[in-house]
């Protein structure tokens, strides 16, 4: 008799369908709620996407998923409240909850430590605090619409002590590949599901629409930080099966999940895999389709939009799509750039802007990215450009601000945005990221002159569970000292780094600790919520604000004026 290896996952949720993913231990049929498909094969791993339609918004349906029509889930033991399907309400409000960077770990001492208190602690799960609170107030109504995963779902380059055991006992592993690193689908399907099988995080995914992007860990520290590293990378004999191995379980365990059924209904490498079918495997044809580095001329096959009630979401590969050549860098290439631009255009109340790296950072910590790649760009001699990559690297400067040609390109659009150039303005623009392992907010103002604006933030929610060390705590500090920022602008200015057509002051300071953040909108207003794990309460864990903000702003008069000294122009 068949049964659940993973899932189910619910993922894409709108007002007329949702899908759930599932993973099962061999070949069979699939029902949820009417819905039937027969699962596809890769790697001899069997799966599934389920659509299910026909269902009334806002209401929770609560279902089983039968295997061969044998229901095996949910399990008559669990303590959790029943799984559900609650399709978007286009007309109330949503709250969506993002975060990033989830190491998975054992839910106890000492791994439920910091990191600075123990060596292998990385503290309390913000999203199984999150997801055993949720459950305790009856599940449904009790959990947001939208679960948004900014990065580092797994982390194929640190595996936990579990999964390296498990890993040094696989027969006929290539002795080539390091013991910290996966070496191929079976071992990264592996890492997912040590992931996702803890009962409250199962729970919680079978029951709110999750949505994902990955960022370096799922592929490999620093992916695509420099033309130096993707060099040296190469040079590895096994990289090349490692990385290749890493983007078809994204696409299988994250990406496919994070499309609508139309894009879905559209046909190409989805259809292609499924006419495979469990009779063959398609691994083969799967990894024929991705590249070594993770890239394909056009449109990036990674990043995606979709409608969350009444705003717009679009969700931006910061990763793959990467130029890293010298003197021509760029975060996002020219097609891609032009789809973006074109779903930041379409009419929503509000826009929501993701991205895994974060478009701003403390003013210090962006000039100083800004200058490294003016350095290693040659903009002061083939010595500065020598220190300016070993920086790069040393530092793991690799966000927006390093990528100027992008970023600028990413302000204008806002700009536009905001001002309604490119349409009617939305009520507020929000842009959510991850990566750092703290949480922060920032407020964006545009130079006098430009007339009203759309309110516009950036919302840091990071990590998960990943704490972020003393000597990292003391460098985000710094970005922030007035101080360091104007010596950091002027040295931007002086490697010639141009201005940028908006400024931002940072409004809520880094929180650290585990978190997640939730963003509230409800109408024209929007707002921001960031918890964080009490430290000590492993076995009971709970969460409690460490800032919380309204982000629509009232009245006509534009900002502008209070960024005056403070912009990071």
């Amino acid at each position: 008799m068949p049964s659940l290896v993973l899932g189910p996952i619910l993922r894409f949720a709108d007002a007329h369908a949702a899908t759930v993913w599932v993973q099962t231990d061999q070949a069979c049929e699939v029902a949820i709620l009417g819905s039937r498909a027969r699962t596809w094969c890769v790697g001899g791993l069997h799966f599934a996407l389920l659509t299910v339609s026909g269902l009334t918004p806002g209401t929770d349906h609560a279902y089983e998923v039968r295997l061969d029509d044998t229901v095996v889930w949910p399990d008559p033991a669990s303590p959790f409240p029943p799984s559900s399907i609650r399709l978007l309400d286009p007309t109330g409000p949503c709250e969506v909850a993002f975060g990033s960077c989830r190491i998975t770990l054992p839910h106890e001492p000492p791994y439920t430590e910091r990191s600075h208190v123990h060596p292998s602690g990385q503290g309390i799960d913000a999203l199984r605090a999150f997801a055993l609170r949720a459950a305790g107030a009856g599940g449904g109504a009790a959990c947001p619409d939208m679960l948004l995963m900014l990065g580092d779902q797994i982390y194929a380059d640190q595996p936990s002590p579990a999964l390296r055991e498990a890993l040094d006992a696989r027969e006929g592993r290539p002795s080539e590949v390091p013991g910290d690193e996966l070496a191929d689908f079976t071992e990264y399907a592996m890492s997912y599901h040590e992931a996702w099988r803890e009962p409250a995080i199962r729970w919680l995914l079978s029951t709110v629409p999750t949505t994902m992007v990955f960022d370096d860990h799922e592929i490999h520290a620093e992916w695509r930080i420099s033309q130096g590293w993707v060099e040296e990378m190469n040079a590895e004999p096994w990289f090349d099966d490692h990385i290749r191995a890493g983007l078809m379980a994204y696409w299988v365990f994250q990406h496919i999940g994070n499309l609508s059924p139309a894009v879905l209904a559209e046909g190409g490498l989805y259809d292609a895999v499924r006419a495979a079918g469990d009779g063959g495997d398609a691994h083969d044809l799967l990894a024929s389709h991705m590249d070594t580095e993770g890239r394909q001329v056009g449109h990036s096959r990674w990043s995606f939009a979709r409608d969350v009630g009444d705003a717009r979401l679009v969700v931006i590969d910061s990763r793959a799509g990467r130029d890293v050549t010298p003197g021509r860098r760029e975060l996002v290439q020219d097609e891609e750039w032009r789809w973006i631009h074109a779903q930041a255009r379409r009419p929503a109340r509000h826009l929501l802007l993701a991205s895994s790296v974060p478009f701003l950072l403390a003013p210090g910590l962006h000039h100083v990215q800004a200058w490294d790649e003016a350095l290693a760009d040659g903009a002061w001699g083939s010595l500065g450009a020598w220190i300016g990559e070993r920086l790069r690297r040393l530092a793991v400067m690799d966000h927006w601000a390093s990528f100027q040609r992008t970023h600028r390109r990413f302000a204008e659009l806002i700009d536009e945005t905001a001002h309604g150039r490119n349409g009617e303005a939305p009520a507020s623009v929000v842009m959510l990221s991850g990566d750092v392992h703290h949480c922060y907010l920032a407020e964006v103002g545009f130079p006098p002159g430009g007339g009203p604006s759309s309110p516009v933030w950036q919302a840091g929610g990071s990590g998960v569970r990943k704490g972020l060390a003393p000597p990292g705590r003391a460098a985000i500090a710094t970005g922030h000292a007035g101080l360091a920022a104007r010596l950091a602008r002027r040295l931007a200015r002086a490697a010639g780094v141009p201005k940028l057509p908006l400024g931002w002051r940072i409004v809520e300071r880094p929180a650290y600790a585990n978190q997640i953040a939730t963003l509230t909108l409800d109408g024209d207003r929007s707002s921001v919520r960031v918890e964080a794990v009490v430290d000590g309460e492993w076995r009971e864990p709970r969460l409690e604000t460490a800032f919380a903000r309204e982000l629509t702003r009232t009245g006509a008069q534009p900002p502008a004026e209070r960024y005056a000294s403070a912009t990071a122009r």
